[in-house]
Formats: structure tokens, sequence, C-alpha cells
């Protein structure tokens, strides 16, 4: 399926960790370049890649690295990917990139037939974007010109749930935890929703009545002036890597129908297998109004996302005042990102995904779960191919981080987590080594 033959740092001469204007150019990154939630006063220390093969990151000293991220969750096939190369290439034979206003092609229309094929029953409209946190707001747009073309201007707001997170624009900040979450300095700045506690029940336990109390509550008292319930299914991510019940979802969703309300399920990191559904609102039996992908669309392989809506919300919309969907991005569609899109999911469809998943959660229960018993340990999860430890301190980056590489991993911790989501091809050892590897941390 994919590459594991070692990489080539020869093919790199001025990365080789001792080459003329390595360290010019590193000492360029460590000063001009800012990297994701770092500082630049005092940046963390950052590991030069070379190339990446299977599921292996080539350091430029050349040491090599098991990769327990999936580059933020997106290489599901893992690295340099015959099939995906192979879709790349013979699309930049044709086109790279054309506008997609009073444009088509094939790329796109075939990735949105998939899309309609296999998400939740009823989301049949797609709009494709070029980020994660795109989608999200253009979910959010979508609701919003929903509402005001029913004549319900004043549903403006959005409800969701605490310690979640849906992206760092403005509109994606908005109805991400105000307090907690990573966002809180622009908690003036941004608009006001309304937010509910997290779900207290774990993903393995059954809800009870008095577990909806708070949300029936904040439905009765704020549905008339909100748009929509966004939220990221049954998996909350860089909130706090929390799994809740499938029934608290079920309920949200009687509600929204209840109440007026869309409801916009955010499956940007859980979509495309890695729950152990291919979409996690099915681990509900529930259908959104609005449903985000990204991510691992492309296999890791290029930015790009889509947002997904029925026939009755687009109907609505394009009947309202405006006559059109307000938005669209200047790289909306692009041919070269569809085709590798296209083939990820052949790929991600013709394979055992199913048992690949189940292979890697029982592996996960089995060698992560033990680490609970450690004192500095609050808490181990572990669904489909995520697992997660929670410390009761939070972790110095830094610190994990130089263990982690000496030691032939790549895993990147954040707050009071340590985390793991492989690519899906995993070896059984390579998993071991990463399990292992963060065990040795802890204990």
């Amino acid at each position: 399926m994919q590459n594991n033959s070692p990489s080539n740092v020869d093919n790199f001469p001025l990365w080789r960790g001792t080459g003329e204007g390595f360290e010019e150019d590193i000492n360029f990154d460590q000063n001009h370049i800012w990297h994701p939630y770092t500082s630049l006063t005092k940046p963390l220390p950052t590991y030069p890649v070379v190339s990446a093969s299977g599921v292996r990151l080539q350091l430029a000293d050349g040491k090599e690295l098991v990769d327990g991220m999936s580059s933020w969750w997106t290489a599901i096939h893992g690295y340099n990917v015959p099939e995906l190369n192979e879709a790349a290439n013979e699309q930049l034979q044709k086109m790279a990139h054309v506008m997609f206003g009073g444009i088509t092609h094939e790329p796109a229309i075939k990735l949105c037939q998939k899309l309609v094929k296999i998400t939740p029953e009823g989301l049949e409209k797609v709009f494709l974007a070029d980020s994660g946190s795109v989608s999200v707001e253009v979910a959010m747009k979508m609701a919003i010109q929903y509402q005001h073309a029913k004549g319900q201007a004043q549903k403006n707001k959005f409800m969701t749930i605490r310690n979640g997170y849906h992206g760092d624009t403005t509109g994606a900040m908005s109805v991400c935890d105000p307090e907690g979450g990573m966002h809180h300095l622009f908690s003036k700045f941004l608009p006001k929703h309304v937010f509910v506690n997290q779900p207290n029940k774990r993903f393995d336990e059954s809800c009870e009545e008095e577990d909806y109390a708070a949300l029936e509550q904040a439905f009765r008292l704020n549905a008339d002036k909100c748009a929509a319930f966004i939220l990221e299914p049954i998996v909350q991510g860089a909130g706090g890597m929390w799994f809740y019940s499938p029934d608290y979802l079920e309920r949200i969703r009687e509600l929204c129908i209840q109440h007026d309300m869309l409801l916009i399920a955010d499956e940007i990191a859980t979509g495309f297998g890695r729950t152990g559904k291919l979409f996690a609102c099915e681990h509900a039996s529930i259908s959104p109004d609005i449903m985000c992908v990204g991510k691992s669309l492309t296999g890791g392989y290029m930015t790009l996302a889509a947002t997904l809506t029925t026939q009755h919300v687009a109907e609505t919309v394009c009947n309202g005042e405006a006559g059109v969907f307000m938005h669209g991005p200047t790289f909306m569609g692009n041919p070269l990102a569809c085709a590798i899109a296209n083939r990820s999911l052949e790929l991600l469809l013709e394979c055992n995904w199913q048992e690949r998943i189940s292979t890697i959660e029982r592996q996960l229960k089995r060698e992560l779960l033990p680490i609970g018993n450690a004192l500095k340990v609050k808490d181990v999860r572990v669904l489909g191919a995520i697992g997660v430890v929670e410390m009761n301190e939070s972790v110095d980056v830094s610190t994990a981080q130089k263990f982690f590489v000496e030691n032939g991993v790549w895993i990147r911790p954040f707050r009071n987590l340590i985390y793991i989501m492989p690519p899906y091809m995993i070896a059984k050892e390579d998993l071991q080594h990463l399990t292992a590897t963060i065990t040795d941390f802890i204990v």
C-alpha cells in the first residue's frame, strides 16, 4: 500500500545536520518563523525533517522516528503513499488549480459524489472549503443564513459544549471554550454564545435523565436566539480529548429538532474511521443538518475540507434574501487536492479499515490502560485509533519531546495530555514502540 523503505537523506545535501547552510537555516527558523502555538522569544526546539515514508519521519541527522500523530491526525495511510503520489502526478499533468466560480471539473464532482455516498443519510449538498477551520466558518454562516431566510433573524447565536475546539479563525474561535480553551485571550473580542457543561458520562456509559437537566434548561432558555448547536460528536479533540456518551449526542439531536435549531457536527478530527465508525455521529445513529470534514480527507497530502448539508437547508438558504450562499474561498475545489482526496477515500474504503482500527484499539487498551495506575496519571482513555493519557499536571513539552525523539518516536503533548493517533496502517511493533515510550516517560 505504501513504500516502507528507508528514506534517502542524500537527496537533501544541505540538510544532513553538518552540510553547508544547515545551521544558518535552523537559526533562521528559530528567530523568524512562527510555528503553531509557540513563542519567538522563548522558542521550543524544532526537529528538521527531510523525508517521510510509511509511519516514519527521517530527521536531518539520519534518525528515524515512528510517527504517533499522523501529522495532526491527517496522514491516515502513512507517508509517501504510491497511490496518492500517482494521483497527484496524474492531476499535475492536467491542471493544478482553476477557479471554482463558474467552472467545474471531474475531481471535484467525483469527490462530492463520494462524500454524499459515505456520509450520514440526508447530507446531499457539498461546499468544498480549503481548511477545517474554514469549513466551520461555512457551517456557521450557513446556519445564520438558514434562520434569516426563515424570518428568524434573531436566531443568530450558537449553542455548544464547553471544552470543545473548532479551529483558530474568528467564528470558529467563538464556539471554542471561552474560559478554559486556547482562545480565552480573545473573549472580549469574540461574539458571545451559549455554552453548556461538558457531558460527564464516558463513551461506554449510559446517560440518566439527570445528565440532561442542564442541557434541556439551556435549550429552554436560549433556543429562541440560537441558530444551531455545534459540537464535536463523541470525541472532543484539542479541547481535552474527552470521549462522551453517544446518549448525550442523541438527546441533542432530539432537542435541536424540538426547538427548531440546526445541528452542526464537526467531524474534522473524527471523520473517516478514526473512532471505529466512518463518522463519529454513527455511534449515536444520528444524522446532523450540517457536517464539517477535513484533516484526513486527502490523507495528509494537501489542505482540503468540506461542509455538507441537507436539501432542506440548502433550499432554504438559496430561497432567502441573498439568493445564494455567501461564501467563496479562492482555492475552493482545488483540482489537485480533490484528485488526491478521491484516491485517499478509495484507499480507505478498499482496505479493511474497520479491522485495522479495531486491532489498534485493542492494542492501545492492552498497553496504555495499565499506565492509569501511575501516581502522575489522572486518566487513560482509548477509543478507536486514539489513545490518551491525561496527567495530573501540565506536561513540559520541550522536555517530553526531547525524550520522545531520543527514543525514536514523534509524539506532541499539549497541556496535561500525552496522546497518539497513529496512521491506520501502523505495524504492531511500531505501535508498541510508541506505547512503551510513553510508559517509560511517565513511569
